[in-house]
């Protein structure tokens, strides 16, 4: 059973707004894959979702950095990017193992390029281009990520469990 969450976004400030909704979402620990084509906005979201964990500072795509670690105010957050990875092994090398272990939000960027490495996400997030903004699916797999799609329902305003 999984819970799903459709929404389009007109613009980047919709997309970061729609990031905070999300942040307000999360519970402490979750894991949350990011899928959609160059440009789709995932780094727009993500920047929203920082800004509204208290995160001050810049907040930029770790394409080349591959992870970026932020100590907000809410709780540790994991920003991977993994657009450049070749081999799901290297995931290993990058620390992915102990992220997972610790009470920390982990927001991953290309997540089929980790392949076999990555478990299954808790929030999955596919984002796609409209002639005028961006739709967004949420599909939460388990019990955290249905938490988080019910959260976001009520946030709306919208009935718990519709599409």
């Amino acid at each position: 059973m999984s819970a799903r969450l459709r929404l389009e976004l007109v613009d980047p400030a919709a997309q970061e707004a729609f990031g905070a909704r999300l942040a307000a979402a999360c519970p402490p620990r979750v894991l949350v894959f990011l899928r959609g084509d160059l440009g789709a906005g995932k780094t727009t979201l993500v920047r929203g979702l920082l800004r509204a964990l208290g995160e001050t500072g810049p907040v930029r795509s770790p394409t080349y950095t591959l992870v970026e670690p932020y100590d907000t105010p809410a709780g540790r957050v994991y920003h991977l990017d993994l657009y450049r990875v070749a081999d799901g092994e290297e995931l290993e090398y990058l620390g992915l193992r102990e992220m997972l272990e610790e009470q920390a939000l982990i927001l991953v960027e290309w997540p089929e390029r980790g392949g076999d490495w990555l478990p299954r996400p808790d929030l999955l997030v596919d984002i796609g281009h409209l002639p005028a903004g961006r739709a967004l699916t949420l599909e939460g797999l388990g019990e955290r990520g249905e938490r988080v799609i019910a959260a976001l329902e009520d946030r709306a305003g919208a009935p718990a469990g519709a599409p």
